[in-house]
């Protein structure tokens, strides 16, 4: 599998660079796509944020089997959650799944390069087939509606498991 950065048109270069290399550390398997604009029929109008489940769909139909494409953007991402139509999230991944979405907009201004991995990392996990886990300090926990990535410090050793058995390399477990 090769993991396909998608940067959109909003998202800073220097950014995309600061992610492409943490990602590379656990997954070198990465090629950074040229900017695109973001899907105009993804736009909510309403709320001036982009549906992340459109997003998802426009990316997935433009990666070819063996690839798995992560979206990247500063703008306002949402998406339908229980009740509430249009629920503000940081990302969208769908397990299993082949395109997700990760933004920066819902980050604190300190430390946002780190906090952007670990929401980047999360819905990659995703899209290999994890779901949420129940260790405060995993990568893969449920944000439940905050931001908790500063608390959050590697895989834990199951999802870090479930990772390596899909050729994801780790300096150790």
């Amino acid at each position: 599998m090769m993991i396909l950065i998608q940067p959109f048109k909003d998202f800073k270069p220097e950014n995309v660079k600061v992610v492409t290399e943490e990602i590379k550390k656990v997954y070198p398997n990465v090629k950074v796509l040229d900017a695109i604009a973001l899907p105009a029929n993804a736009y909510y109008k309403k709320r001036n944020r982009y549906r992340a489940d459109s997003i998802i769909k426009f990316l997935d139909q433009r990666t070819k089997e063996g690839f798995v494409t992560i979206g990247l953007t500063s703008k306002d991402i949402s998406v339908t959650k229980g009740k509430v139509k249009d629920f503000g999230i940081m990302g969208l991944g769908y397990r299993p799944g082949k395109a997700c979405v990760a933004s920066k907009f819902r980050l604190s201004k300190e430390n946002q390069d780190e906090q952007f991995f670990k929401i980047a990392i999360h819905e990659l996990g995703h899209t290999q087939g994890l779901k949420h886990c129940p260790e405060k300090m995993c990568f893969m926990r449920d944000a439940e509606g905050k931001n908790p990535t500063n608390e959050e410090t590697d895989f834990c050793n199951k999802c870090k498991t479930f990772l390596i058995n899909k050729n994801w390399k780790f300096s150790s477990i």
